[in-house]
C-alpha cells in the first residue's frame, strides 16, 4: 500500500501566519474574532487558486478577498502592512507528521508547488519520501486528472492501492476519488464538519484503511 500526500497545509504550514495577521489588524484598530478569521482564511484557501509561485499581486488579491469576507474594507496601506508582515514566512512541519513513521510502505508527495519543495521537505522532513511529484516540474497540476494519473503510473500500483491525503476538497479529495484512489481529507480544525471522508490528524492514518 502506498501513501501519497499533499504538501502545503497537509505536511507543512506557516505557524506564525495567523498571529502576525491578527497583529496587523490590531495595529489598524480592527478587532476580529480569531476563530472566525481562521475559518474564513481556511475557506478562502479552498476557493482561490494558488499559483506554483506566489507574488505580491497574488497576496494582495487574496488578502483583499479575505478582508471582504470578514466585512472589512481593504485599503492599500492595510494590504501593504499585511504583505510586509505575513508573506514568505518559514515553513514548519505539523506536529502529527511524526505519526508517518507508523506507515509500513512507500510515501510520496503530490503537490501544486514550485521545485523548491524538494529542499524544503529535505530539510524539514528528511528521508521520508520516495517520490515527489511537483506541478512546476509537470505539465499538469491539481485538480487535473493527468496529475493524479502521473502519480499512479509512477508508483506502478493500482489506484485503489494508493491512500491519498490532502487538505482540500476541491484539489485533493474529489480528484483523488475520481482517479480511483482511496482519498481522504485532513481537516485538523474541523473546517468542513459535513465531510464524511476525513481525518483530524495523521495519528488516525489507520482509519483510512478501514
Amino acid at each position: 500500500m502506498v501513501l501519497l500526500l499533499d504538501a502545503a497545509n497537509t505536511l507543512i504550514h506557516k505557524p506564525d501566519l495567523y498571529g502576525r495577521f491578527m497583529e496587523v489588524l490590531k495595529q489598524h484598530k480592527i478587532v476580529v474574532d480569531p476563530a472566525l478569521f481562521i475559518r474564513q482564511h481556511r475557506i478562502l484557501t479552498e476557493l482561490i487558486v494558488f499559483p506554483d509561485k506566489t507574488n505580491k499581486d497574488f497576496y494582495h488579491h487574496f488578502n483583499r478577498e479575505l478582508l471582504y469576507s470578514l466585512g472589512l474594507m481593504a485599503d492599500e496601506q492595510l494590504l501593504e502592512d499585511i504583505f510586509s508582515k505575513c508573506s514568505y514566512l518559514p515553513w514548519q512541519p505539523f506536529d502529527d507528521v511524526r505519526f508517518l513513521d507508523n506507515w509500513d510502505g512507500p510515501i510520496g508527495v503530490l503537490s501544486n508547488f514550485h521545485s523548491g519543495l524538494t529542499d524544503i521537505l529535505g530539510e524539514l522532513i528528511p528521508g521520508k519520501f520516495s517520490s515527489l511529484i511537483i506541478s512546476e516540474r509537470s505539465k499538469f497540476r491539481k485538480p487535473e486528472a493527468g496529475f493524479f494519473n502521473e502519480a499512479i503510473a509512477g508508483f506502478g500500483v493500482p489506484a485503489s492501492d494508493i491512500v491519498y491525503i490532502g487538505d482540500s476538497i476541491r484539489l485533493d479529495l474529489e480528484p483523488g476519488l475520481k482517479a480511483g484512489m482511496n482519498a481522504w481529507l485532513i481537516d485538523r480544525d474541523n473546517t468542513f464538519p459535513a465531510c464524511s471522508r476525513k481525518i483530524s490528524s495523521f495519528e488516525f492514518l489507520s482509519d483510512c484503511l478501514s
